[in-house]
C-alpha cells in the first residue's frame, strides 16, 4: 500500500518528522534573522492584514519561499538516497497538498479577521444613531467579496491536483500487486482486492488525507487567533480564571468528544471487515456456480447469505448506539462556546464583531482537533480495507495469512484434488 508509493516508507516517515522537526525548529529560532538577510521586511505588529493585501505581505510571501525551499531539500535528498518510480507525486505532490491547504485556511483566517469590523458597523448601525451608513456596509461586503474570488478559483484547482495524486497512488499499487500476482493469486477475492480495494483505499485515503491536513493547518493557523482573543475573556463558568480559556476549552471538549467517539464505536471496526469478508464468501459461491452447476445450492447460497444478514443486523445496532452518542455530542458543540462566554457577552466586555471572531475562531480550532470525531465512520471503513490489503502484504512479505485467508487457500487445495 505505501511501498509502492512511497519510497522506503518506515524509513521515509522517520526522517520526515526528523525534518519537519528541524524546519519548524529552525524557522521560529532563525527564520527571521534569515528572512531579513534575503530582504523580507517582516512586520513587527502581527495584525491580520484584511483584503487580498494579506497574501503579498513579507510574512505571507516569506512563508511560502521557505517551505518550497525546505521541501526541495528534501525531495532532492531521498531522488539521491532512494530513487523512486513514483518519488515526484508521493514527496513533491504530497507537499504541494499540504501547501494547498495551507493557502486555504489563510483565506478563512483573512475572512476570521474581517467580521470584527463589520459586525461592529452593524452592531452601530443596529442603534439607528446614522454613525454607520448603508454605503459603510456594502463596502464591506465588496471586500470580502474580493478576499474569496480567489477561494473560489483555488479550490477547484486544489481539487482538481487531489483527484490525479489520489489516482497515481492507486496506479502505483495497481501496478506493485500485478507484478506480485503469482504470490497473491490464491489469497481469497484476489481479483476484487486489486480492483475494488485499492480503488477504495485510494479515494477514502484522499478524503481523509485532505482532511488531516486541513484540521493541522487550521490549527496551526487559528490557534494564535484563538489565543489572542481568548484575553477578552476574563472568567468562565464553572472553571473561574484559568489560561488561555478559548484554547483551553477547544482542546478540553474536543479530547472528551474524542475519546468517547472511540469508545462508543469500538467494535465496528471487526464488524466492517467481517462484513466484507461474508459479501465476499457469498459473492464468490455465485460466481462458481456460473461455472460449476454442482455449486451455488439453494442451501448453501442460504447459509451463506444468513452469515449476510446476521452480520449487517449487528452491524445496524452497534451504529444506532454510536449515532446516538455522536449526534448528541455533536449537538452539544453546537452551544459549548455560548455556555461559556454568556457571562462576558453579558457584562458587556466584548462587541458583536469580536463575539463573531470568538465563535467562528472557536469553531475552527474545535473541529481541527474534532478530525477523529468528523471521520470516525470513514476510518472504521479503511480500517477494514487495510486488514484486506495486508493479505496482500503478507503474502509477498512471506508472513503468516488472516485465518480467513488460509482457510480460503486450505478449501481451494481440497477442490483441487
Amino acid at each position: 500500500m505505501f511501498e509502492s508509493f512511497f519510497p522506503r516508507p518506515k524509513l521515509f516517515l522517520i526522517s520526515l518528522l526528523i525534518w519537519v522537526i528541524v524546519v519548524v525548529s529552525f524557522y521560529y529560532l532563525f527564520g527571521q534573522n534569515l528572512a531579513g538577510y534575503l530582504g523580507f521586511d517582516l512586520a513587527v505588529d502581527k495584525q491580520t492584514v484584511i483584503g487580498l493585501g494579506y497574501f503579498v505581505t513579507p510574512d505571507f510571501l516569506w512563508f511560502d519561499v521557505y517551505y518550497v525551499i525546505a521541501t526541495l531539500i528534501f525531495y532532492f535528498f531521498w531522488s539521491y538516497y532512494s530513487p523512486h518510480k513514483w518519488q515526484r507525486w508521493s514527496i513533491l505532490g504530497s507537499s504541494l497538498l499540504i501547501l494547498m491547504a495551507y493557502l486555504t485556511v489563510q483565506v478563512s483566517v483573512v475572512i476570521n479577521a474581517w467580521y470584527g469590523p463589520f459586525y461592529n458597523d452593524v452592531q452601530k448601525a443596529l442603534n439607528g444613531n446614522g454613525e454607520v451608513t448603508a454605503s459603510d456596509l456594502y463596502e464591506h461586503l465588496a471586500v470580502f467579496c474580493i478576499i474569496v474570488f480567489p477561494y473560489i478559483v483555488f479550490v477547484p484547482l486544489k481539487l482538481f491536483f487531489t483527484s490525479h495524486y489520489v489516482f497515481r497512488w492507486r496506479n502505483a499499487m495497481n501496478d506493485y500487486y500485478l507484478e506480485k500476482w503469482s504470490q497473491v493469486r490464491k489469497v481469497e477475492g484476489a481479483s476484487q482486492r486489486i480492483q475494488e480495494d485499492t480503488m477504495r483505499f485510494s479515494g477514502i485515503m484522499q478524503g481523509l488525507g485532505v482532511a488531516m491536513v486541513d484540521s493541522v493547518m487550521t490549527l496551526i493557523s487559528f490557534l494564535p487567533v484563538l489565543s489572542a482573543l481568548s484575553v477578552h475573556i476574563k472568567e468562565m463558568p464553572l472553571v473561574g480564571t484559568i489560561p488561555y480559556p478559548l484554547v483551553t476549552l477547544a482542546i478540553v471538549w474536543s479530547v472528551f468528544g474524542t475519546f468517547l467517539l472511540i469508545f462508543a464505536g469500538i467494535k465496528l471496526p471487526g464488524l466492517e471487515f467481517k462484513n466484507q469478508r461474508v459479501e465476499a464468501a457469498f459473492r464468490k459461491e455465485l460466481v462458481y456456480g456460473e461455472d460449476d452447476r454442482n455449486r451455488a445450492e439453494p442451501v448453501s447460497l442460504v447459509e451463506l447469505f444468513d452469515n449476510v444478514r446476521r452480520n449487517y443486523f449487528k452491524i445496524y445496532f452497534h451504529y444506532a448506539y454510536f449515532n446516538l452518542v455522536r449526534y448528541l455530542y455533536l449537538q452539544a458543540d453546537n452551544i459549548i462556546v455560548y455556555i461559556f462566554i454568556i457571562p462576558t457577552i453579558v457584562s458587556g466586555r466584548i462587541t458583536l464583531g469580536i463575539m463573531n471572531q470568538i465563535l467562528r475562531a472557536f469553531g475552527q480550532v474545535a473541529s481541527s482537533f474534532q478530525f477523529l470525531v468528523n471521520s470516525w465512520t470513514t476510518i472504521i471503513d479503511l480500517i477494514s480495507i487495510y486488514k484486506r490489503l495486508q493479505a496482500f502484504e503478507a503474502s509477498i512479505s512471506g508472513g503468516q495469512l488472516p485465518k480467513i485467508d488460509r482457510d480460503f487457500i486450505e478449501s481451494r487445495g481440497l477442490e483441487d484434488r
